[in-house]
């Protein structure tokens, strides 16, 4: 999980100088009414981290426990469009900071506790933390018009 865990701290360190380099109201703009802003994706990475956190932590102590995470609802009840981006993109820095120093710190009999998703199929501790990653790069690069980063 260190490997992880280091790899998700240079994406945080390469990629938070590059949201912060988007102008905010490119952030605001919504490309069509069922889509979400840049802001409401950002919003959404941050809702990501707070459930995974949640994942990480708990299937660590309980057996196969079961978070689900209902992401339209969470960006709508959020109100992430409302938010000041100088507040957003710090805050998902910080998050996925925390969440670097939970997996550094998990051993390898607790990363391979099962923790049940919105997936039908249940997954490691070590499984998450990799599909978040590319969850993550999917997002970032949906948010800075990069290359695509295939995401199922």
């Amino acid at each position: 999980m260190n490997q992880i865990a280091e790899e998700l701290k240079k994406i945080v360190a390469e990629y938070s100088v590059k949201l912060a380099d988007i102008p905010v109201d490119v952030y605001a703009l919504t490309p069509s009414p069922k889509k979400w802003s840049k802001k409401q994706i950002l919003g959404h990475l941050i809702d990501s981290a707070q459930t995974n956190i949640r994942r990480f932590i708990i299937a660590q102590y309980e057996d196969s426990p079961e978070i689900i995470y209902n992401q339209e609802q969470w960006v709508e009840l959020s109100r992430y469009q409302e938010q000041e981006l100088n507040d957003l993109i710090p805050l998902w820095a910080l998050l996925n900071k925390h969440i670097c120093f939970i997996l550094s710190g998990v051993n390898r009999s607790a990363s391979q506790k099962i923790c049940k998703t919105n997936n039908q199929t249940p997954h490691s501790l070590e499984w998450l933390a990799r599909d978040y990653i590319r969850h993550l790069l999917h997002h970032l690069h949906q948010i800075l018009d990069l290359a695509p980063v295939a995401y199922p």
